[in-house]
């Protein structure tokens, strides 16, 4: 079975003024970019220039509407 390998950097300034960056991949090839930051979330696909984000709000309603339970 595959697995996921995340991998992430952090960067020397504060995270208001650069976001956190995590590479996401499965089996060895790349799924995309998840990016944190103060205000917002997003996703990044692979190849992708653009992403898909959302509030901190919008990500905590959509994860207990819609992830699963520890």
């Amino acid at each position: 079975m595959a697995k996921h390998d995340v991998t992430f950097t952090i960067p020397e300034q504060p995270l208001g003024k650069k976001d956190v960056e995590f590479q996401v991949k499965y089996g060895g090839q790349a799924l995309g970019r998840f990016r944190l930051s103060k205000g917002t979330v997003a996703w990044v696909p692979k190849n992708g220039q653009k992403g898909h984000k959302m509030s901190w709000t919008q990500f905590g309603q959509l994860m207990e509407q819609h992830g699963e339970r520890e």
